[in-house]
């Protein structure tokens, strides 16, 4: 890593030698009280035929800035919601790079004697950047009616395994955020979170495979950021949206948004409620081996499990403006997640010859209830219209969770003649308090040139408890196998620099270093058939990133970035548990998981802005991930170290213009990853190739009628020690918009044909098994949008920021 380093500090210094003048267009836009105005759309568009070249929008202070923009003639179309499009003079980009200072464009208050105004935004699904890939939701109409979830299932790179587990571009370890927030989850309880949101609460999804230095170093193969809609309107504005779907089992979903903006003051509320039914079959076929690999024994197992989720989320939140500099911002928000889920699965234990020895019928009730609640404080200052600016947020976050299992196990021989009944009950509850603060420094310097710096600081504490009871002799009785209590603290420190320049007029350069120390310690309390058990390790990690843009043509543009990250352990994941899901079947910690390093290199060609190719390059040590473990015919599940993983890729991106009224996005991703390393002190080599597609048709017809057809497809591929079989999905959708614009129906329906149905295979130790796990997939959705509220006069525009943590919110898991 030193090497590393001094090539990447040798490398900016040769690039710096060749700075030029930064081609940069900047300027304000106002209503006529000069007034800043917020959210203004800018569309550049080329004077040659007036085609659209990229969009962009204002601050809160009104400001703009383009950059990197190819020698030529231009032009700025403006428009804002409530007041009429205006247009700049025409300007040239000169190959010198000399800057451009725009004169402020002011947009007049659309006339009282309009009855409404309707702005509609044709986005495109996908947008490229120099950092990350854009999506924007509301350009798919099957997306109205899908949870978050299914969103960024089918989202381009994207996948969802069968647990709900994210990874991006055949890598796991991504770290989700909210609004540039974390939401202090991961696993099933992040999965669970995204299946109570609706994508009609989500604007845009960030996919960052290299995020820039001011972020986490957290998520081996990236972030994902999901960025909810926010009404930059004055005034009082707001939506409803409900929706109905059906699947084998209904679901319903509603949502309530308000925004109130006057003056100095901005007010919003979101409140969300889903009431998700779901089914889900689970065969499992197990063959246990002798040394010779003949069968010693066959397991055969099917489960069908029946789950109710209700979700209930809510988001309030004020931005007071001092003053036209200073900000300060409080958001409250918090949910509350009631869940039952109940099981009934049948197991064959069966000779060498397939003939059954004894039955075991296991049924399984699960009462589970998800809190949480959050705050933040947030303060942000600009000290000039040069682009000086400091934030400071303040995080409080805590998660309290109560779960409570009943299973009863009951024993026949092979005639189903009942022998004995086995009865569990258990208690788990988990505490959480996260605690964080961070500060972010932006200053301008010389010829375009930008330099950022900041500091982070994050405590967390977790309690967490497992109380088994066995029912014997009548009575309940402490079952100290399984019983349990752990306490885990950690704090991570951090501190960051980065530095952004144009260096020719076709050469731009954006790089970072942050350091992160890292100090946590775990205690496991004993009892009395178990010692008392701790650990406490601290370390330090530096992670540089570097993104070079080149800007060879019209045509051609070209990108380069390196970044190095970091994933830790789950917090529970360290938690030595010993989880009971059923009697051949158990989940458990490990307080020895130690956390995972990765050096990730991207090359990027964009040819006439539709089409995007991508290669990739990536190199992770001390790979954890799922393994399997034996005790006598019980699968133990944890997560481990297996040594090292190389993932190589290639990913196109084509978005396609057929006819004024389709377009077409298509998306495919190849990606070879080799496992290599010891597991349980046998030498493990695994590598395989994968290949992902993503097809979205778009259609626009008149009279507001508009209408989708889209697939994804997922071919063979390997996770860890899990081989997958191919999967993929069909999905169609129609939308129309009522009164004006103010009202819109959407229809769709999922998974078509029946084909997202996991199925896969794994061998460990003297196990071989397969599994096949059924969905509750295929779903009809119906939902209906209606936005109120009209726009008012007022220069109450201020953006909301983002808060501190990001790093811990995919680290939280429930026993699920």
């Amino acid at each position: 890593m030193k090497q590393l380093f001094t090539l990447i500090c040798l490398l900016l210094l040769i690039l710096s030698s060749f700075a030029q003048t930064t081609v940069r267009i900047s300027g304000r836009v106002t209503d006529p009280s000069a007034n800043p105005l917020n959210g203004a759309t800018i569309s550049l568009l080329s004077v040659k035929d007036s085609s659209l070249v990229k969009i962009y929008a204002s601050d809160k202070n009104g400001r703009y800035e383009l950059e990197n923009l190819l020698p030529g003639k231009y032009l700025l179309a403006v428009s804002a919601v409530g007041h009429s499009k205006s247009y700049s003079s025409v300007f040239e980009v000169q190959p010198t790079g000399a800057s451009i200072q725009m004169e402020p464009i002011i947009l007049r208050i659309q006339s009282k004697d309009l009855k409404e105004v309707v702005v509609v935004s044709n986005k495109p699904m996908v947008e490229m950047k120099m950092d990350r890939m854009v999506v924007n939701v509301d350009a798919a109409v099957s997306n109205v009616g899908a949870t978050v979830l299914e969103v960024l299932e089918k989202s381009p790179g994207v996948q969802v395994d069968k647990d709900g587990n994210i990874s991006l571009k055949g890598k796991q370890g991504v770290i989700v955020m909210l609004d540039g927030r974390p939401s202090y989850l991961g696993g099933a309880e992040l999965a669970n979170l995204l299946k109570g949101m609706q994508a009609t609460q989500v604007d845009q999804i960030e996919i960052m495979t290299n995020p820039p230095a001011k972020y986490d170093a957290a998520g081996n193969s990236g972030i994902i950021n999901i960025k909810t809609k926010k009404n930059k309107i004055s005034g009082f504005n707001g939506s409803v949206t409900a929706g109905y779907s059906q699947g084998k089992l209904p679901k319903t979903n509603e949502n309530v948004n308000v925004n109130y903006r006057n003056g100095k003051v901005n007010l919003f509320a979101n409140y969300s409620f889903s009431n998700n039914k779901q089914t889900q079959q689970l065969d499992i076929y197990r063959r246990y081996k002798n040394a010779d690999k003949s069968t010693n024994a066959i397991f055969e197992q099917t489960s069908v499990m029946n789950r109710n989720r209700t979700n209930n989320n809510l988001k309030l939140g004020m931005d007071y403006y001092l003053n036209k500099k200073t900000t300060i911002g409080i958001v409250l928000s918090g949910f509350y997640n009631p869940g039952r889920e109940w099981g009934h699965n049948t197991s064959f234990l069966k000779n060498p010859d397939a003939m059954v020895d004894s039955i075991v019928e296991a049924r399984s009730n699960i009462e589970d209830t998800w809190k949480n609640f959050s705050a933040n404080v947030n303060v942000r200052r600009q000290f000039d219209s040069a682009g000086r600016e400091l934030s400071v947020d303040v995080d409080y976050v805590k998660y309290a969770a109560s779960n409570s299992q009943y299973f009863i196990n009951t024993t026949y021989t092979p005639d189903w003649e009942r022998k004995y009944d086995e009865q569990l009950q258990g208690h788990l509850p988990v505490d959480i308090n996260i605690y964080s603060a961070k500060a972010d420094y932006t200053h301008p310097l010389k010829k375009g040139s930008r330099i950022e710096f900041g500091w982070k600081s994050s405590y967390v504490t977790t309690d967490s408890k497992a109380n088994y009871f066995e029912f014997n002799a009548g009575m309940w009785e402490t079952d100290l196998r399984k019983t349990n209590f752990f306490d885990y603290k950690e704090n991570v420190n951090a501190a960051y620099v980065s530095y952004n320049r144009q260096l020719t007029e076709k050469l731009g350069l954006q790089s970072g270093l942050r350091f992160e120390n890292t100090n946590y310690d775990g205690h496991q309390y004993g009892n009395p058939t178990k010692g008392d058990s701790s650990f406490r390790k601290s370390y330090n990690s530096l992670f540089p990133t570097i993104y070079l843009s080149y800007g060879a043509s019209k045509i051609h543009q070209f990108g380069l970035s390196f970044g190095r990250r970091i994933d830790r352990p789950a917090y529970q994941d360290l938690n030595p548990f010993l989880f009971f899901l059923d009697k051949y079947t158990y989940g458990a910690g490990n307080p020895y998981l130690k956390p995972q390093y990765s050096n990730n290199f991207e090359f990027s060609h964009i040819y006439k802005s539709f089409l995007t190719t991508t290669l990739n390059y990536s190199i992770t040590n001390n790979l954890f991930t799922e393994v399997f473990d034996q005790d006598g015919y019980a699968t133990i599940v944890r997560e481990g170290n297996i040594g090292r993983r190389e993932n190589a890729g290639i990913a196109v991106n084509a978005q396609i213009t057929v006819t004024k009224w389709y377009t077409s996005m298509v998306y495919t991703n190849y990606n070879y990853s080799k496992f290599s390393g010891v597991l349980y002190g046998d030498p493990i080599s695994v590598e395989a190739g994968n290949l992902t597609l993503n097809v979205n048709n778009q259609l626009k017809f008149k009279k507001g009628w508009s209408a989708e057809l889209s697939g994804w497809y997922r071919s063979k591929g390997v996770e860890g020690q899990m081989v997958l079989q191919p999967m993929g999905a069909v999905t169609a959708g129609i939308s129309k918009q009522l009164w004006k614009g103010k009202g819109t129906v959407r229809l769709n329906m999922r998974d078509i044909f029946y084909t997202q149905v996991a199925h896969g295979s794994i061998n460990f130790k003297s196990t071989e098994a397969k599994f096949t796990n059924t969905r509750d997939s295929r779903v009809g959705n119906i939902t209906f949008t209606y936005r109120f509220g009209k726009p008012m006069n007022g220069n109450g525009n201020g953006q909301r920021k983002k808060s501190g943590g990001v790093e811990e919110q995919n680290r939280v898991k429930s026993g699920e």
